[in-house]
């Protein structure tokens, strides 16, 4: 479980750093209406999660975590292609500008994953534990 944990922390931490820096002031505009699965299992019990939601949580969470590892280790080569571009003497515009093309499409799927998988856990919650996380996330609760 310590692999499916650290992806998963690591996807959250990408998906509100993504967010963060499309807002202005860099602020992240949904972290309020998200809820990341750390902390919701991290309050399971406070928010009475039944066995039926957390599994369907768990089942989210697997079914995105090759994506989310695929998609960085393409990013991961995009990028180091980048450089390789970038140290040419001289530079082709053109082509960098094709790469920054290639690098965006994986950053908007990885968000769109991201994203997606927060609407899908929210989905799987009821109103007033949402309500309650809400509460939890900002001190209110224990």
């Amino acid at each position: 479980m310590k692999p499916l944990a650290t992806i998963l922390i690591l996807a959250v931490s990408l998906c509100s750093a993504i967010l963060a820096e499309s807002s202005p002031g860099g602020e992240d505009p949904f972290a309020n209406l998200l809820f990341p699965p750390e902390l919701v299992m991290g309050h399971a019990q406070e928010i009475g999660l039944t066995d039926a939601q957390r599994d369907g949580i768990r089942n989210e969470v697997r079914r995105v975590q090759s994506k989310f590892v695929d998609l960085q280790f393409d990013l991961q080569g995009e990028g180091e292609k980048m450089g390789r571009l970038l140290q040419e003497k001289p530079v082709d515009e053109a082509k960098v500008l094709a790469q920054v093309d290639r690098i965006l499409a994986l950053e908007k799927e990885i968000k769109k994953a991201q994203v997606g998988l927060l609407v899908r856990i929210k989905n799987q919650l009821t109103a007033a534990q949402q309500a309650k996380l809400a509460e939890l996330r900002h001190g209110g609760g224990k």
